[in-house]
């Protein structure tokens, strides 16, 4: 009978997990348009970014699944793919194979930290308001992107198209699919960013917006962009590209997957999940995207009573048979992909509730970092005003007991960044 009894729990099990690796992969799907819309920007050709895309949310949920036991989906990060196209490629004109290059060696401390005692020691020394800032001001940056895929702001004019502009049609498009992601994110639609896609896909379609067919998988592999360049690894410019990418993974990943093994109840996981996240973002940088993170629709996954890897494995395969799909998710226009970056950028924005405004020497910092983020369009030189105004505040108040080494050493480099900068010029 106890033999009996524990098959049937572990028959109920396999099918939860699987269940939540088919829930788990409708609410991430999404990333495969968006992503290589925003890694087209960064010069990358948009179904090589889809391949990219599919193949590191392929082994890196994989990767989760077999290091971690974990149900936890691994896809490139929103917010991170930002950084890598509008500041290390677009902002500091490298190509994007030197900004792969960028990628790889960030990922590279990231996995320092992850098999050292560095990551817990970063995690102890950098402010909670300056980590809390950086999220707020990536969740600022991507509303900002999202309005300007769909049409509503003009880069340079900062000023809202209005409806009777000849671009109209691309504008009521976008508000259309906007308050119909809205409403389907508020009412915790399940797929709710998918759904949101296809809708606005659909609504694009009866104005003509609708992007050109794909031509599937190209057998010609030189044309595909898994080639990182490490000609700029000697200068300045590439080390300082390196060194936010390198903070914004560390602290990312930590806050994601210590959230998502609480919710599983299963802390013990959070080492080898880790590890797993660490050599997934590794391996982003060879196959051609931004690094991958633990994506928060893990979440989801959890929810749905996914306990196991068996979760992370079926979210793993019907990723790779994303690849299939190509040539019609090459048709979804930018006006199906505004309102998700927007979306996800009011929820990152919501993390502001966790900065101590009360507190003048931590307000400050942080609210240069959310602010200049999107203001200079550059997460990067964001970074960098939060983190050399917390020392200077700090000493201002009398109050550099407070300051932490790595804090100093940190805004000393942006500084040094900033003045060879201007010297360069």
């Amino acid at each position: 009978m106890f033999n009996k009894h524990k098959h049937a729990i572990d028959a109920a099990q396999w099918k939860n997990d699987i269940l939540a690796g088919l829930i788990g992969y409708f609410t991430t799907v999404y990333i495969v348009a968006v992503n290589s819309s925003i890694l087209n920007d960064a010069g990358i050709g948009v179904e090589n970014a889809m391949v990219a895309t599919i193949l590191a949310s392929f082994v890196g949920t994989l990767l989760m699944g077999w290091l971690a036991n974990a149900p936890m989906v691994l896809i490139p990060g929103m917010g991170v793919n930002a950084l890598f196209a509008y500041t290390i490629v677009e902002g500091t004109g490298m190509s994007f194979q030197e900004g792969l290059a960028v990628v790889i060696v960030s990922s590279l401390i990231f996995l320092v930290t992850a098999f050292t005692k560095l990551g817990e020691w970063l995690k102890e020394a950098i402010p909670d308001s300056l980590k809390h800032a950086i999220t707020v001001g990536l969740g600022l940056f991507l509303t900002l992107i999202g309005l300007e895929k769909g049409g509503l702001v003009v880069r340079g004019e900062h000023s809202l198209i209005a409806l009777g502009n000849p671009s109209s049609e691309m504008v009521i498009t976008s508000l259309l699919t906007l308050f119909i992601g809205i409403f389907l994110f508020t009412r915790n639609v399940p797929g709710n960013f998918l759904i949101t896609m296809i809708i606005g896909t659909v609504i694009a379609s009866f104005f003509g917006l609708l992007g050109e067919p794909g031509t599937g998988i190209s057998m010609d592999m030189g044309s595909f962009i898994w080639m990182p360049s490490f000609e700029g690894i000697g200068t300045l410019t590439f080390w300082m590209a390196v060194f936010p990418l390198s903070i914004v993974l560390i602290f990312e990943n930590m806050g994601l997957i210590h959230g998502q093994l609480a919710m599983l109840r299963d802390e013990n996981k959070f080492k080898r999940a880790y590890k797993a996240t660490a050599f997934s973002a590794l391996a982003s940088g060879f196959l051609g995207t931004s690094p991958t993170v633990s994506s928060a629709e893990s979440a989801a996954v959890i929810a749905s009573k996914g306990k196991t890897g068996r979760a992370a494995f079926t979210m793993a395969i019907l990723f790779l048979a994303t690849l299939l799909l190509i040539p019609w998710i090459s048709m979804v226009p930018g006006t199906a992909i505004s309102p998700i970056l927007i979306i996800v950028g009011a929820l990152m924005v919501q993390n502001i509730k966790h900065i101590e405004f009360d507190q003048l020497s931590e307000t400050m910092p942080a609210f240069l970092i959310i602010v200049m983020i999107p203001f200079t369009y550059s997460i990067a030189d964001g970074m960098a005003f939060g983190f050399i105004a917390y020392p200077l505040v700090k000493l201002a108040i009398g109050k550099q007991r407070e300051l932490s080494f790595p804090v100093v050493f940190i805004a000393m480099m942006f500084l040094f960044e900033f003045v060879m900068r201007s010297v360069g010029h």
